[in-house]
């Protein structure tokens, strides 16, 4: 029998909130869940303002979220209603206060088939609305995009699509969860195994083994990620995230290579500019990585305020790190202290970057003698992130817990070693443990950091340390 809702009316749209539709003339256009909550709010009271908070509370009741996921859906909606074209928006902006639905509304009814019929396209909505999410990279999103992911395949378990979905949303909730005592690595088996499954189903997906080789490479099987990678360019070679991901899971000459393709595909993209810094940093050719790093940071700043995709964090705490190794301690401060009043608090590497930047700043006041800033710095980041190792062991505490003497990552566990005894005057010790532990590293960017690692500050020794960073620099070309 045929069904009527109330809809709302405005421009060439129409907004059925009792069944989450909303249309542009005959053409059905997805929402995520949030969307319609928040396009609701808007739509029943056009031309008053409405604050961030009740959109919030009314799009996310169960969950606490940032600003930035209102912010977020109202980008995306404004992307809907502007279909592409430069012209007046629908939801305007009122500083300080929220925003506010300016076009004309009318509210009426509509009949049309009963809602059965929408039923074989459940799972399929399900994975629009998490796609939607995950593009964010906001933690919050994530969450919600792996249940939306998950809601996807007990609809249709062999949807290869929705497979990678969930594997991208596990293998971030992992990336989230690195820095700490006892990461998530639960969500990056599960990860590993829907990138599998989606391989699969679908062998010419280029979008499974992008996925695949991001979920090995954070396993650290770099051979197997890079030959993944690899695979899903030569499958799409016009989609920038298949190249970012082949810069992401490579090193050297490659890693350069693909994040230049980026670029040239995604211009403006902070990440491919960080991903090439790395190389360079790895090389000691800081002349170049600041160069990259200093567009890298203008890319950042451009992308926090155009609420896009793929939000880029932590390039100003790599320039503040390499130009604290050039020997230059104000600017590098000025660079960590921008780092820190960047709005990206929500990002899923946000927290790690917070509380690396706390840790950066607390071993250049150490450089500079003030000892009690420094001490308060890296008690910060400990804050940020419990268990910080390299702050923990700045602080002359012991930063191998059980869990870690067992952890496979012996580069880190290098590095804070190597400050508990830099922190001693053992600069030839800490030195050749990191050396041993490169020689024992698998092939890729193990270690890259260290000509500007901050706490042992290798510029200073360079007879003690060439060694060990001619190790690093070989392992870059």
């Amino acid at each position: 029998m045929p069904g009527g809702s109330s809809v709302y009316r405005f421009g060439p749209f129409e907004f059925d909130p009792l069944r989450g539709r909303l249309f542009r003339g005959a053409t059905r256009v997805p929402l995520a869940d949030s969307q319609v909550a928040i396009l609701l709010q808007l739509v029943s009271c056009p031309g008053e303002v409405v604050s961030k908070d009740t959109l919030a509370k009314g799009a996310w009741p169960d969950a606490a979220v940032t600003d930035n996921s209102v912010d977020q859906a109202i980008s995306r909606l404004r992307k809907i209603f502007g279909g592409g074209q430069h012209r007046t928006r629908d939801i305007e902006t009122v500083p300080n206060r929220g925003y506010r639905f300016v076009s004309v509304v009318e509210r009426t009814k509509r009949y049309d088939p009963d809602a059965s019929s929408d039923a074989p396209l459940a799972p399929y909505r399900a994975f629009v609305h998490g796609e939607d999410e995950l593009d964010t990279l906001d933690r919050d999103a994530i969450l919600r995009a792996r249940r939306e992911f998950e809601k996807a395949l007990r609809e249709t378990p062999d949807y290869a699509d929705a497979h990678v979905g969930l594997a991208n949303a596990c293998a971030f909730a992992y990336e989230a969860t690195r820095a700490d005592v006892e990461p998530d690595v639960a969500s990056l088996q599960l990860a590993i195994d829907h990138a599998l499954k989606a391989c699969e189903l679908e062998p010419a997906s280029a979008d499974a083994w992008s996925t695949r080789a991001f979920a090995f490479c954070l396993n650290g099987d770099t051979d197997e990620a890079e030959a993944a990678a690899c695979k899903a360019v030569d499958l799409d070679s016009k989609d920038w995230q298949h190249a970012m991901r082949l810069a992401y899971v490579s090193w050297g000459e490659t890693r350069l290579r693909a994040a230049r393709r980026v670029l040239k595909l995604c211009p403006g993209l902070a990440l491919a500019h960080y991903l090439m810094a790395t190389v360079f940093v790895a090389r000691q050719a800081f002349e170049a990585a600041l160069e990259l790093l200093h567009d890298g940071c203008a890319a950042q700043d451009a992308q926090a305020l155009s609420t896009g995709g793929y939000p880029g964090v932590a390039l100003h705490l790599h320039r503040g790190r390499v130009l604290a190794a050039t020997g230059d301690i104000e600017k590098a401060i000025d660079e960590l202290t921008r780092e820190l009043d960047a709005p990206h608090h929500g990002q899923v590497y946000a927290r790690e970057c917070i509380a690396n930047t706390w840790y950066t700043l607390g071993a250049l006041h150490q450089r500079q003698g003030r000892r009690n800033d420094a001490t308060a710095a890296l008690k910060q980041a400990l804050t940020v992130v419990p268990g910080h190792m390299s702050a923990t062991a700045a602080l002359g505490g012991d930063p191998l817990s059980p869990r870690r003497r067992r952890d496979p990552n012996s580069i880190d566990l290098a590095v804070a070693q190597a400050i508990t005894l830099a922190r001693t005057g053992r600069h030839g010790e800490a030195a050749k443990l990191c050396a041993d532990a490169l020689t024992h590293a698998p092939r890729g960017c193990a270690g890259w950091l260290l000509p500007a690692e901050p706490m042992l500050n290798p510029a200073a020794r360079p007879d003690i340390w060439a060694p060990t960073l001619a190790i690093l620099r070989n392992r870059a070309i």
